[in-house]
C-alpha cells in the first residue's frame, strides 16, 4: 500500500499573506488540524492548530480578547507557519508515513513532487487515513474471529498456525505481527479468521499445539 492510495487530493490550503484569523476560521469550518501553506502550486509552510496556540502565548498573554483578534487579524500566516516542511513522495509505503508521523509526532504529512521552483503540493496523508489504512487491512469490519498468539520467532511457525485454522475450515483475513511486546525469542500474531469453520476445534488445536493462546475471540 501506498500513500498515494489513501492520501486526500482536495486539500484545504492556504498562503504566507493570509491572516492567521482566517487560518484558523477555515480549520474550524472544515474540521481540519492542519494546513498546507501554498505560494501559487509551491508547498512554503504548514500552519498547524499548534502553531498558532504556540504563536499566541508569546504575543498575547497581557490582551484582551478584542485586542487578541485583533492581532490574529492583522497577523500573516507566514509569521506562525513551520517552514521547512517535512514532505513525502505519492509512491512511499504508507508504513513509512506512519513511521515518520510517529517518529515526529506529525499529525499529517504533505504530499508532494518535484516542480520548477521546489515542490508541488499533490496532497495530505493525515492520522485520521492510517486509522482508515488500519480499520482496512484488519479487516475488522468484516467481523469472524480473532486469534491472538505468541509464535517462535522462527521460519515457518505463522504458517503453522494459519495451517491449523484452514484444517479447521477457515480462510486467513489478515496476519498482524509484532516482537516490541512479545517475550525473547516469540512473536505476538494476531490472526483473523473468516469462514464457518470449527472455532472450538480450533481452540482446542491451538491449546495442543506448541502455541500460546493469549487471546481467541
Amino acid at each position: 500500500m501506498l500513500v498515494k492510495d489513501w492520501m486526500t487530493t482536495h486539500v484545504y490550503t492556504v498562503t504566507p499573506d493570509d491572516s492567521i484569523s482566517s487560518a484558523a476560521g477555515m480549520m474550524r469550518e472544515r474540521n481540519v488540524k492542519h494546513l498546507p501553506v501554498v505560494q501559487g502550486e509551491l508547498l512554503v509552510g504548514m500552519l498547524s492548530d499548534r502553531d498558532i496556540k504556540a504563536y499566541l502565548p508569546s504575543k498575547g498573554t497581557s490582551l484582551d480578547i478584542y485586542e487578541l483578534n485583533y492581532l490574529l487579524a492583522k497577523t500573516k500566516v507566514s509569521q506562525a507557519m513551520t517552514r521547512p516542511v517535512v514532505s513525502i513522495p505519492a509512491e512511499t509505503p504508507i508504513e513509512e508515513a506512519a513511521m515518520i508521523m510517529h517518529d515526529r509526532d506529525f499529525g499529517c504529512l504533505p504530499v508532494t513532487e518535484p516542480a520548477p521552483g521546489g515542490q508541488r503540493l499533490t496532497g495530505i496523508i493525515s492520522d485520521n487515513d492510517l486509522f482508515r489504512v488500519m480499520v482496512d487491512i484488519t479487516g475488522v469490519r468484516g467481523g469472524g474471529h480473532r486469534l491472538a498468539l505468541a509464535l517462535p520467532d522462527q521460519p515457518g511457525s505463522i504458517k503453522e498456525a494459519g495451517d491449523l485454522a484452514r484444517a479447521r475450515g477457515f480462510r486467513l483475513q489478515s496476519i498482524m505481527s509484532t516482537s516490541e511486546k512479545a517475550a525473547p525469542g516469540t512473536r505476538y500474531v494476531v490472526l483473523r479468521l473468516r469462514g464457518e469453520g470449527d472455532w472450538a476445534g480450533l481452540v482446542d488445536d491451538i491449546e495442543k499445539s506448541p502455541f500460546q493462546l493469549v487471546h481467541a475471540l
